[in-house]
């Protein structure tokens, strides 16, 4: 079989000689290639490459953000039963895709297990999340993701642990849990715009509901009263919350060897879940991390909005906040459309 191995060279925990180890075990049973990522957006296109080439396999040594871009060059022209299947080898600071796969957290380790499925010939095909958005006016763009989307105080961390890591600073779970408090910090309470959840077909679908009109089935919640949104009358209305992460899988990140469950209930064999904070006080905020951290079945409580086995979920904002993909960040968005894609991918497992 004919494969490839994208190497990302300054990935955190990628080092010469995990990259020759794994070079020499796949050369025992494969026909491979190994390329150098040279910055971001290499990857994506070394994958499409293979893809077009009709290579059997393409092995990703790197973070999640190298996971990213080769899932989206593999799936460029969307899902094919002949694509190549992808495996990982976690080379990154965190690998939520690797370690959700069952992979360990030790790149020598998860070598071993890879081969080992390479020889029993495991594999299985997962689910994906597929979001829509407009990256500029006027442009519409989508992008595939692995494990997670975040509309808001999430992605704004994003924003800042990439904006640090530029100027030479160590990617390291101090450094995301210091960002997430300035953040928090600055940007407490309201001044977060309300992000609106609906699911369902978006605005501009061509289905009509009952009433023969187009429109987007609204997700439909009691919304608690005095929440952010609330109008007053405690009838069902759309859900509003300030803060949105939607996973594809389960854990959504990790804190070294914790894993952090937004979503403990997502999974790649279903639709996406989503967790939302309808306040962002110091209070209700402390207390859903908690909760993500020490409690199996993921945030609670009134403040809390919680989804699960989506196939669309349609979050809208009054103004642009920031949006990210898999820990990647993508930008300022005002709405943000993401469906799931069941067997989208083959990975080797």
């Amino acid at each position: 079989m004919r494969a490839l191995l994208v190497v990302n060279p300054i990935a955190t925990a990628t080092t010469r000689r995990i990259r020759d180890v794994l070079v020499s075990a796949l050369a025992a049973d494969l026909n491979v290639d190994v390329v150098m990522t040279k910055g971001r957006g290499h990857a994506a296109e070394l994958a499409e490459r293979a893809a077009d080439n009709g290579l059997g396999l393409v092995v990703a040594l790197g973070g999640d953000g190298t996971v990213n871009e080769i899932v989206n060059g593999l799936l460029r022209s969307g899902p094919a039963p002949d694509a190549p299947a992808l495996a990982v080898v976690p080379g990154g600071s965190t690998n939520v895709f690797a370690r959700a796969l069952g992979y360990p957290a030790a790149p020598v380790e998860a070598t071993g297990e890879l081969l080992e499925a390479l020889r029993e010939g495991r594999s299985r095909r997962i689910g994906l999340g597929h979001a829509a958005f407009t990256r500029s006016p006027g442009a519409s763009q989508s992008r595939w993701f692995a494990f997670c989307a975040g509309f808001g105080l999430d992605a704004a961390v994003v924003e800042q642990v990439e904006r640090k890591r530029v100027h030479g600073r160590r990617n390291t779970p101090g450094l995301y849990f210091r960002s997430a408090l300035g953040r928090f910090v600055r940007n407490t309470g309201r001044r977060w715009p309300l992000i609106t959840v609906s699911t369902g077909e978006p605005a501009t679908s061509n289905k009509t509901n009952k009433t023969g009109t187009h429109a987007p089935i609204e997700a439909q919640r009691t919304a608690p009263p005095g929440d952010p949104g609330d109008p007053g009358d405690p009838a069902s209305v759309p859900d509003q919350v300030l803060m949105a992460v939607v996973c594809n899988t389960a854990p959504w990140t990790y804190l070294n060897a914790r894993p952090v469950r937004a979503c403990p209930a997502a999974s790649f064999d279903s639709g996406l879940d989503l967790v939302g904070l309808r306040r962002l006080t110091v209070t209700t905020t402390t207390r859903s991390v908690l909760q993500m951290l020490h409690s199996s079945r993921g945030p609670q409580g009134r403040h809390v909005l919680a989804l699960h086995d989506e196939p669309r979920i349609t979050l809208t904002a009054a103004r642009a906040i920031p949006f990210q993909l898999d820990g990647e960040y993508i930008g300022p968005q005002t709405e943000l459309t993401v469906s799931s894609v069941p067997k989208a991918l083959r990975v080797i497992v």
